[in-house]
């Protein structure tokens, strides 16, 4: 985040729901520059981020969740198109999880009830805006709260999020909410940032149960009051519940390593089962190859271009190396909220 702001005039604020770790004294160790708002408990997401907006100065939002990788050309680029773009809401991009796969939910439809039926039944595909490719840029209804960018008179003019929402569904009010208010809605599909976590399946009951209540709330606030909609969703969210299992993250199974940089890290070689292969690319990887990416010496830009090449081998996994720092993280799926390995 902070190569990504290295040259524009921005502000980072952190805010904190009542976290149990110690990542709130880690961010003032190592991040003392960082505005830190420290909740007494957990608000949820919308009101989470509206404490964070009122603390902000600058022209222009970035709603932007913690488990995000952002190159560092990513706000320059999203920041001139939205400044060469007329009656802008919202504007969204390209999200990829942690083995360089797209994420669909970066782009989406307004959730009519017809595409929620179908998505509650295991067919997205009128859930998703699937009229632009992953790379392409255009209108767009409904962008994911993970990531999203606009001018903060707009964000205030529509009310922000709506504190109704505690966790899913925010994110599709507050892009509805600006549709509704005459603004247009923006995919833009030439950057790229990777988002760790990802969009839940229904196959976690809990999410399914979350997902569709949130819903439920956003009908009766934009729609008329639907009986059958509202009982659909009701036995879909216990059929879901009772016949579901809650995911587990599967085994990964790592034949080798690689560590993409210019030298050898020694502490990489105490924590890994294997030592590392020292390469400066990813060709010619084997089957079951862990990449861990050095960023003192790659640029984030380049390390998720090199994922996204690397997308058709799913036998191959990734970690990075933030600089300066004394750990390596990543995700292997869109399930887990990823892992977190020290090098101490």
């Amino acid at each position: 985040m902070q190569a990504a702001i290295s040259n524009i005039d921005a502000e980072i604020i952190v805010v904190d729901n009542n976290s149990e770790d110690d990542s709130c004294q880690m961010v003032k160790q190592v991040f003392p520059e960082v505005m830190l708002i420290e909740n007494k408990e957990n608000f949820g997401f919308s009101k989470g981020n509206n404490i964070g907006v009122s603390h902000a100065k600058g022209d222009y939002l970035c709603i932007l969740n913690p488990d995000t990788v952002v190159a560092e050309d990513a706000f320059i680029s999203l920041l001139t198109f939205a400044k060469n773009t007329t009656n802008l809401g919202i504007v969204g991009c390209k999200l990829i999880n942690g083995v360089g796969e797209f994420l669909p939910e970066s782009k989406r439809n307004i959730p009519y009830i017809n595409a929620a039926f179908k998505k509650l039944l295991g067919n997205s595909n009128a859930y998703y805006a699937n009229h632009l490719s992953e790379n392409e840029t255009g209108k767009v209804a409904v962008l994911v709260g993970a990531f999203m960018l606009m001018k903060q008179s707009v964000y205030k003019s529509v009310g922000g999020f709506d504190e109704d929402y505690f966790m899913y569904g925010e994110d599709i009010d507050l892009s509805y909410k600006m549709l509704k208010t005459g603004f247009d809605n923006y995919y833009f599909g030439a950057t790229s940032v990777i988002h760790y976590k990802g969009e839940s399946t229904l196959r976690d009951k809990h999410y399914a149960r979350r997902f569709y209540g949130a819903m439920q709330i956003f009908y009766k606030k934009h729609f008329r009051k639907n009986v059958l909609f509202d009982l659909f969703v009701w036995l879909g969210i216990r059929a879901v519940y009772v016949f579901s299992k809650t995911p587990t993250k599967p085994l990964k199974e790592v034949s080798n390593y690689v560590f993409i940089s210019e030298v050898m890290n020694e502490k990489l070689i105490a924590v890994l089962s294997k030592k590392p292969v020292l390469k400066s690319n990813l060709d010619n990887l084997e089957n079951a190859t862990e990449v861990i990416f050095d960023g003192n010496t790659l640029s984030y830009k380049a390390i998720i271009e090199m994922m996204q090449q690397q997308v058709d081998k799913k036998s191959i996994t990734y970690k990075i190396l933030p600089k300066n720092a004394n750990y390596i993280l990543g995700s292997d799926n869109a399930i887990s909220r990823g892992e977190v390995v020290s090098l101490n």
